[in-house]
Parts: structure tokens; sequence; C-alpha cells
């Protein structure tokens, strides 16, 4: 059943301006509006959505987002839901970047996040939960999803983790046929787009644009893999940005709601003010509405073929694992003390026992932040 664009859409703006944490956050507050609440999409729809975000480059949170605008309302959907969902960080975003090349510093933001993430925190352990109950069909998929959590933490590189654990899990689940059947299994090339660098010596908006195009048309990975990305080629090979700047970039992506991706917005504005905020988001966000579009209708035919069906059992299982080292991570950052483990907790029971909504859940993290702050 077709969704009301106006509903779409005000679901999405909704989240882009309460929806804070980083991706791992992010879907797990979509699940709860799309599965729990609206019942827009099942379990297994979600976690195949969420399985094929991980097999394309760019932001997993957003194009979730614009994979169930499509699923529901089509390409209106889709162009609405991505929309509203990066729009309202990216107008936040852009905001704190004028203030930030006003007054040359950024807004603070520790009392926001000091009762945020207790709340965020107890929404990814339920989305966990409920998600882990689905993706585990088998003891040794529950194996998979912990060996990814040890290995995570050893080192191993996330895009090796999701492919090598969604391959192994493939084959393993189709040994029989691959006994029986002479079959040659084709993976599909990893789809991306390398624009060439464009040596210059000073500033321009086209090659701002192309820059962020090429990032969000081959980028997979965490904001620490942008930061990566942005530092080689707007410091070491431009000299556009400093360090620092860099580092206050990605600081505002992870402390406002919404994709962590709108770091291009703050530092497009830093270097060509608002055009250079426009294209910047243009550039690093268009990929993911061109990758949502080709793969989508894809996603059906992939949970029908025991092959690619297999794979994205994998995918999921591996997704959990990493969502689970990330939530670990949140978790020891942000649990700091008697009164952030009391706000995880108080979440967590509203969160289960009685339904509360997320978004009123982040709202009365950041009052409780706000009052900690006055009082101390």
């Amino acid at each position: 059943m077709a969704t009301n664009i106006s509903e779409l859409a005000r679901l999405f703006v909704r989240l882009g301006l309460t929806a804070f944490g980083g991706p791992a956050a992010h879907i797990a507050i979509m699940h709860d509006e799309v599965v729990r609440r609206r019942a827009w999409l099942s379990e297994q729809q979600f976690l195949d959505l969420l399985g094929a975000t991980h097999l394309i480059p760019g932001p997993n949170s957003t194009e979730m987002a614009i994979h169930i605008g499509y699923l529901r309302a089509g390409w209106r959907g889709l162009i609405v839901a991505g929309v509203c969902f990066i729009l309202p960080a990216m107008l936040i975003v852009l905001v704190l970047a004028w203030a930030y090349v006003e007054y040359g510093t950024t807004p603070a933001a520790t009392w926001l996040l000091y009762g945020v993430k207790p709340a965020i925190i107890a929404v990814i352990v339920q989305a966990l939960w409920e998600l882990g109950r689905k993706v585990i069909k088998r003891v040794w998929l529950l194996f998979v999803a912990m060996s990814v959590l040890i290995l995570y933490f050893a080192g191993v590189n996330e895009i090796v983790l999701l492919l090598g654990g969604g391959v192994i899990v493939m084959l393993v689940m189709n040994a029989r046929r691959l006994r029986d059947e002479n079959v040659l299994s084709v993976m599909p090339p990893l789809l991306g787009l390398a624009t060439p660098m464009l040596a210059a010596a000073s500033f321009n908006l086209t090659q701002l644009f192309f820059i962020f195009l090429k990032i969000g048309a081959v980028l997979y990975g965490s904001g620490y893999v942008l930061l990566a990305f942005l530092r080689a080629d707007l410091v070491v090979s431009l000299g556009w940005l400093s360090d620092r700047q860099l580092i206050d970039a990605v600081a505002i992506g992870q402390v406002t709601p919404g994709p962590v991706y709108t770091t291009a917005t703050f530092v497009g504005y830093v270097l060509g003010g608002v055009r250079g905020a426009l294209l910047a988001t243009l550039g690093i966000f268009l990929p993911s509405f061109i990758f949502v579009a080709i793969s989508n209708p894809l996603v059906s035919r992939m949970r029908n073929s025991a092959w690619a069906g297999a794979l994205l059992d994998g995918v999921n299982a591996t997704a959990l694992g990493l969502m689970a080292a990330v939530t670990l991570q949140l978790g020891q950052a942000s649990l700091i003390d008697a009164l952030t483990i009391a706000l995880f907790v108080i979440a967590t029971i509203l969160l289960l026992r009685f339904k509360v909504n997320t978004t009123w859940l982040i709202a009365g993290g950041a009052l409780a932040g706000l009052i900690a702050k006055g009082l101390g």
C-alpha cells in the first residue's frame, strides 16, 4: 500500500532534525518508525534493504531513507524521503558553518550530547535485539556476527568484514549446490566512479563539486573513512583546508542530527560560501540517489535467488556485528558517570516497556543534559 507523500516528508524531516548519533542510531530509529510503529516494512524487508545499502557506496542511513521512500511512494518518494532527511541537517550545519567563519569557533554542543547519547544507545540496543532475532536464523550466523565483532576490534577493515562475511555465508549455505552443480559464481563488481583530479593552484567551485561527487561515489565505511578521503584531497593534495579546519568540519558532522556526510556542507561553506556548501552537499549525496534507484528493484530478486539471498543473509549478520561494535564504542564514550548510566537505563525501560517514541526519548535526553549543565 502506497504512503502519502506528505506523511513520508513529515517523518523524514523529523528524523533529519532529531536523529543524532550516526548511522547505527539512524537505522535503529528508522526501524522503530517504519517497522514497529507504522508497519510500512516487514522485518525481512528492512533487513534486506539494510544489507543492500552495505553493498553500495555512500552513507547507509541516508540510503535507507531513500530506499524506504522509493518502496512506499515510487520515484517521488525516493526524492522526498532523501531530501527531507538531508535538508534539515544541511541547514543546521550551514548555520554553524556561518558562525564558524564569522566568529572563528563552533557553538558548544557538549551538554546536548551528554544527555542525548545515553538515549541513542538505548534505541540501538533495542534495534539490535529485534533485528538480531530475525537475522540469526541459525546458530552459526551468531558465530559469524560475534567473529565480526571481535575482528572489528582487532583492526580488520569493516568493508573486508562485510564482503568477507557475505561471501563466506553464501558459500556455506550453498555448499551442496556447489558440489552438485558446476556453478561459477560471478560477484558483481563494486560500483565506483573515479573522477580525475584536476591540478589547481587555486580554489574553484567546479572542482569542489567533482571532488565530493567522487567521494560520494566510491566511499564505503564510517565517518573516519570520510576524514581520510577529505584530508587526502583537500589538505594534502590541494591545500585548501588546514588539518584544524578539517577536524572541526568532521566534529560538526558528528554532533549535529541527520547524516554525518553533511560535513561536506561545512567544508563547502568554509571554502566557497553558500554556493560552495550547496555544491559540496549535492556532490556527496547525489550518487546515493542514483545507486538506490538502480539497486532497489534488484533487492527482491536477490532475496529470491539462493546465492544472492545467502549473500544478503551474510551481509546482514556481519552488519549486525558491526552495529554491536559501534554500540560498545559509543557506550564506552557516553556512559561515563552515574547520571548517564541512569539515563540509559530509564530510556531503555521507556522504550521496551512503554514503547515511547524515539523522538521524545532524544528530546528528554537533551533536556536532561541542559539541566545537568545548568546544575553543574
